[in-house]
């Protein structure tokens, strides 16, 4: 017996064309096979350009699979513009434009997902989980290391542990949308994945890993200082502890500066009550512009008030 040679009908960068065109190919009767072909095998999809994901089919099947994928290209055009606008609004968030998508698209991949391809063509973004977690403490340790210096070496670690704990890194990925953006499976979609703080705090590494993979260390670096700095000084004046309450100085200084606006002031302009019932009054400005007035027991708690009021006043109605 015969056993018709597999022939290569299709080649992508990116494992979701190739599932829409597979899944095309399957409702005409056609079973195409998918794999990848990249430069590191714990990686399913290419990375700077050097891999690809292909589909191959019965060297029989080959000229119509040929032809039903010029027929559906239309279609499959249309699927994949709504998918890239979707991956550009990531980026857009993000801060960060990927030479090579492939590398978003993996690392918003939930194991959920892979699981229920049959094909074998979506692998999980874990294994980027695993990098971004090292890039993520290495550099979230060299800011410790240089701007830290009286600190021992138990103080930075908690203020490491602090900022890289998955309450931390959900909070981020939380004002970053992530979970809106997320490839999930139906089952983990119905049971709220996209609001799990383990997987989203698990994604936050996906994507810092997707960033150094694409752009190198630096790009890394300024990728995790634009979100990791209002935090780090809220530790480095507040303390360690700091890190993991709930943190409005941080949510307005990132909201501000992801519309490019300059960092906010804050001014203590009053204090009323008793010497053992102070309370005090601060107000929060950018430049000229008075955003909102907190109060609280301390200094720092009138900061954390003024600054959740302005974020109340700043988010869409």
């Amino acid at each position: 017996m015969t056993v018709s040679a597999p022939v290569v009908i299709f080649r992508t960068p990116s494992t979701i064309e190739a599932n829409i065109v597979s899944g095309l190919l399957a409702t005409r009767g056609i079973d195409a096979m998918i794999s990848s072909r990249a430069p590191q095998a714990i990686f399913p999809v290419t990375v700077g350009g050097l891999g690809e994901v292909r589909l191959t089919v019965r060297s029989e099947e080959a000229s119509r699979a040929t032809r039903l994928i010029a027929d559906f290209r239309d279609e499959v055009s249309d699927r994949l513009t709504r998918i890239r606008d979707e991956f550009r609004a990531v980026e857009d968030v993000l801060g960060y434009r990927f030479k090579d998508r492939g590398l978003l698209e993996h690392a918003l991949t939930h194991r959920s997902r892979a699981h229920e391809d049959a094909s074998g063509g979506v692998r999980d973004n874990e294994s980027l989980e695993f990098l971004g977690d090292a890039v993520l403490g290495l550099v979230v340790s060299e800011r410790l290391f240089r701007e830290c210096p009286d600190w021992d070496e138990g103080e930075k670690s908690k203020g490491r542990a602090a900022l890289v704990s998955t309450t931390a890194l959900a909070r981020v990925a939380t004002r970053l949308s992530l979970g809106d953006h997320l490839l999930l499976g139906r089952g983990e979609e119905k049971t709220g994945g996209r609001r799990k703080p383990s997987l989203m705090a698990d994604t936050f590494e996906a994507v810092v890993a997707a960033v150094y993979l694409d752009g190198g260390l630096g790009a890394a670096e300024r990728f995790i200082e634009r979100w990791f700095r209002a935090p780090l000084e809220t530790v480095k004046t507040d303390g360690v502890g700091a890190a993991v309450t709930e943190d409005h100085k941080s949510a307005l200084q990132e909201c501000l500066q992801s519309s490019d606006n300059a960092l906010p002031i804050y001014e203590l302009v009053g204090t009323s009550g008793p010497a053992h019932r102070r309370v005090f009054e601060t107000e929060v400005r950018l430049g000229e512009r008075t955003l909102s007035r907190g109060a609280g027991r301390t200094k720092k708690e009138s900061e954390q008030r003024a600054a959740q009021h302005a974020l109340a006043e700043l988010k869409p109605r």
